[in-house]
């Protein structure tokens, strides 16, 4: 969901171009947009650059710049210069896609507000408004195609999950503030925190799931895993059905993969079931998903249930601090049932209800 125009065009356009000015010599600007999806985590800003190379020739690159909110936040907690570290340790030492990540400015100065910069990934992704399985050019793509994308971006998963974060030196995920380990602790902490912070309002549902999660919470066997944090095939850039870069790593955390999977498939679920939707032929079902990350994993997947519980409990956190976000912007009225009534808490309560 996009936020209001948050900055004058050419006040950026000319403060980015003395910024990067002082990277690439000689740098031009010559488009600058800020896409309709924008949202309120981050601000992303796409522009086009010119440039002189060596020996005077003209180099052209699309660049997209990603500021740290500074009109509303929708996470508690500022961790975007976590997601910077993050994404330039994956572009560097790993093979996880993700964007060249190029520069990173802490001072406020420029645009407002610490940004990083790095290249454009070039392709498509699946959109959540209209969800993607009710309108959209995944509506559009052959079946077999639709089969590529959900495989490819659960072969991503995998590959995250299978990194070691004490060799990538992935300790700054932690959050020793809500727990002593990271985890399901340090989760459930942060994620109750986040409810009393996000809507000063009803709550039954995600109060009720999250009685439900501190009642019924498994053991965590295995050393934690690097968590992407919003997997999901709608934060994968595609071309041809192909994966071209994954993005949105600022929720990422340590913890058990299972995690990750649930949300994965709940998303999915909510963008389908969860509007009265059925999902689109070609892309694979949970038995048949669960089935080959088991294979990926190289194990059995353990409480995945909870973890769905999980999943739900914490999209119902995001959507009243987006229910809250709307009220305060004026798009709906300070009475609205929105922030605790909405497609996620309904599909919730069904799965609190036993709906497997």
């Amino acid at each position: 969901m996009p936020v209001p125009d948050q900055r004058d065009p050419e006040v950026t356009l000319r403060s980015l171009a003395g910024w990067l000015g002082e990277r690439l010599p000689g740098a031009r600007i010559l488009t600058l947009d800020t896409p309709s999806t924008s949202g309120f985590s981050n601000e992303t800003l796409i522009f086009e650059a010119a440039w002189d190379g060596p020996g005077g020739r003209e180099r052209h690159r699309t660049f997209v710049a990603r500021v740290a909110p500074v009109r509303y936040r929708i996470f508690p907690d500022a961790r975007f210069e976590e997601q910077y570290r993050l994404m330039r340790i994956l572009d560097e030492r790993t093979d996880v896609p993700v964007p060249p990540i190029l520069w990173y400015e802490p001072s406020p100065e420029p645009l407002g507000a610490p940004f990083f910069v790095m290249g454009h990934a070039e392709g498509r992704v699946p959109t959540d408004m209209p969800p993607y399985h009710t309108d959209g050019w995944v509506t559009r793509v052959p079946p077999e195609e639709r089969a590529a994308m959900w495989w490819s971006a659960l072969e991503i998963l995998a590959r995250v999950h299978r990194l070691d974060p004490v060799a990538l030196d992935l300790g700054f995920l932690d959050q020793p503030e809500w727990g002593a380990a990271p985890g399901l602790g340090q989760r459930l902490a942060y994620y109750r925190h986040y409810l009393r912070w996000a809507y000063d309002g009803p709550q039954e549902t995600a109060l009720r799931a999250l009685a439900w999660l501190e009642a019924n919470r498994p053991d965590e066997p295995g050393p934690p895993a690097l968590l992407w944090g919003d997997a999901r095939i709608g934060n994968v850039v595609f071309r041809d059905g192909a994966p071209v870069a994954a993005l949105d790593w600022e929720t990422a955390v340590l913890g058990a993969p299972e995690e990750d999977l649930a949300w994965f498939l709940y998303l999915d679920r909510h963008h389908s079931e969860g509007v009265g939707a059925p999902r689109l032929p070609g892309f694979p079902s949970h038995a048949e998903t669960t089935g080959r990350y088991e294979e990926l994993l190289g194990r059995p997947l353990r409480h995945l249930e909870y973890y769905e519980v999980l999943s739900g409990f914490k999209f119902a956190v995001i959507m009243a601090r987006i229910g809250q976000a709307m009220i305060d912007f004026g798009w709906i009225e300070p009475d609205a049932d929105f922030p605790y009534a909405n497609t996620c808490t309904r599909l919730l309560d069904r799965i609190l209800g036993g709906d497997p």
